[in-house]
């Protein structure tokens, strides 16, 4: 069941359904996925520093932002990547929901501006993915203390890019201390129980999603553990996770499946589950702040990951 704060929100998605994707211009879908966050977030959270940074990688030049919380604790420090279906969204579109994470979390948060499809299909995101987390693990002391335990976070798209990127690199000591997932995408299959009872009505649209897949992987095996993690064969020694889901989210089902397989493998995992909200619900946070509610349990979670001995 809806939680009742989102229930008119909701009912207006329903009377007013977005156009289909593939009608849309991607340029035009951008600007527009950009001005519903800002309209989404109309009072950002004020803080100590906002930096814009930039990552000097192989062939290519990727943005950044790192956000400094007041209470800036200097024991956690978050690497963020955006959610939007591998097709849309920046620091733009996340910036609202990065200032609340490092202000709630008191961490510093270094939102990442990775490439995207249909222009840069798979693997470019993940690789720009992987290589800032390598470049960032060996330049840490410019982001702040680097004894601070490394949270690799995602939302959506960002979530499978950032779970994918910490399997990959997981045997080459870059210092990630956990992983933290916010309903995470596991694959353009998306056939589970939650997909039937809310995949459309409900924020994200699953056809919507299908062929922002098909952008992304351009012809790609849908069943690389890379595109799909639920069929990983091997997630041992995997960073700590913790998982967070909507109750109303077409993806919840999936994203537990996924917690399940990281514990068969040995993974250390955190469940938390938002009752009532739907997919993306954190961005509705600036609108809604019953929607961050989750948000104060996965910093005290995150917390207790950094204080761990």
């Amino acid at each position: 069941m809806i939680h009742p704060a989102l229930q008119r929100y909701v009912d207006d998605i329903r009377a007013n359904p977005a156009p289909h994707p593939s009608s849309i211009d991607i340029e035009r879908r951008r600007v527009a996925y950009r001005e519903g966050a800002t309209a989404l977030w109309p009072t950002p959270e004020p803080l100590a520093e906002v930096r814009e940074c930039r990552f000097d990688l192989s062939g290519r030049t990727i943005a950044g932002r790192l956000y400094v919380p007041a209470g800036d604790e200097a024991r956690g420090f978050v690497v963020y990547f955006h959610g939007g279906s591998f097709v849309v969204g920046d620091l733009e579109t996340h910036d609202g929901v990065c200032r609340r994470l490092a202000v709630d979390t008191g961490m510093r948060l270094l939102a990442v501006d990775y490439r995207l499809a249909p222009e840069h299909p798979f693997p470019a995101g993940l690789d720009d993915v992987v290589d800032v987390l390598r470049h960032v693990s060996a330049h840490r002391d410019e982001y702040g203390d680097s004894a601070a335990t490394m949270f690799v976070m995602g939302d959506s798209a960002g979530a499978t890019l950032a779970t994918v990127a910490a399997t990959i690199t997981r045997h080459e000591g870059l210092g990630i201390g956990a992983q933290v997932l916010l309903y995470p995408t596991l694959g353009p299959e998306m056939l589970t129980d939650s997909a039937h009872a809310y995949g459309t009505g409900y924020w994200l649209e699953l056809d919507h999603l299908r062929y922002d897949y098909a952008q992304y992987l351009a012809g790609a095996d849908p069943t690389d553990p890379r595109v799909s993690p639920l069929l990983n064969t091997d997630l041992a020694a995997s960073p700590p996770a913790i998982v967070v889901v909507a109750s109303c989210d077409p993806l919840r089902d999936e994203a537990v499946a996924y917690a399940g397989l990281l514990e068969h493998y040995g993974v250390r995992v955190e469940l938390l589950e938002a009752e009532g909200m739907v997919h993306g619900f954190i961005r509705l946070g600036g609108m809604f702040p019953e929607a961050l509610a989750i948000v104060d349990d996965l910093a005290t979670h995150m917390h207790r990951l950094v204080e761990r001995p």
